[in-house]
């Protein structure tokens, strides 16, 4: 009986060392892969000051948001209106969603000048929380990503920057247009800002 009940305690505390070990590794794959990030995008931008040729824009653009799922942003933003569009709508919606967004992401390039200080990463399954602290010329802002694992790689879902949320953000704007003009007009809208982009 007592070798029964050590064989059951020595399988459940193995079970559960071989689960903290796994959450262990995907927390630090995600450290890695943000610091890998943050180093890249900081060595290309060079130091205070450095201009930028358009293909480097171009690179950093695509450091800072190739990790970036805008799929799923663009879920959360269009809520019940994304499961009524069509597929073609969709795809059209994600593209000038990200194209956006790409193009708003070094509209204050400084910012990726920051020191991150990494706080806490939660691991659920296949979604993340990382809290960091990013502090530049002696301000220390509090930002938060929420992360999906997707095809092994972790991508950013939502970032939320002094407890304001890009997704709920664009959500509330996009959900403001569709209640008062609808979906049309708001592609129609995209559509214009993207050229302008």
């Amino acid at each position: 009986m007592f070798k029964r009940l050590l064989l059951i305690v020595l399988i459940f505390v193995g079970y559960t060392t071989a689960i903290l070990a796994d959450n262990v590794s995907e927390q630090e794959k995600i450290k890695q892969l943000l610091q890998q990030r943050d180093k890249e995008i900081k060595t290309l931008m060079g130091p205070k000051g450095t201009k930028h040729t358009p293909a480097q824009t171009n690179k950093l653009k695509a450091i800072v948001n190739d990790i970036v799922d805008f799929e799923a942003m663009a879920k959360m933003a269009l809520q019940d209106t994304w499961t009524v569009a069509t597929p073609q709508q969709q795809k059209e919606f994600v593209t000038l969603f990200g194209k956006i967004i790409r193009d708003q992401s070094l509209a204050k390039p400084e910012i990726y000048r920051s020191t991150v200080t990494y706080q806490d990463i939660q691991v659920s399954g296949n979604t993340a929380q990382v809290k960091t602290i990013a502090s530049y010329d002696n301000v220390k802002t509090p930002v938060s990503y929420t992360m999906i694992k997707k095809n092994n790689s972790w991508y950013i879902t939502d970032i939320v920057i002094d407890k304001v949320s890009t997704a709920a953000s664009y959500q509330k704007s996009f959900q403001n247009t569709i209640r008062k003009k609808g979906f049309t007009t708001l592609l129609d809208a995209l559509r214009k800002r993207a050229e302008r982009a």
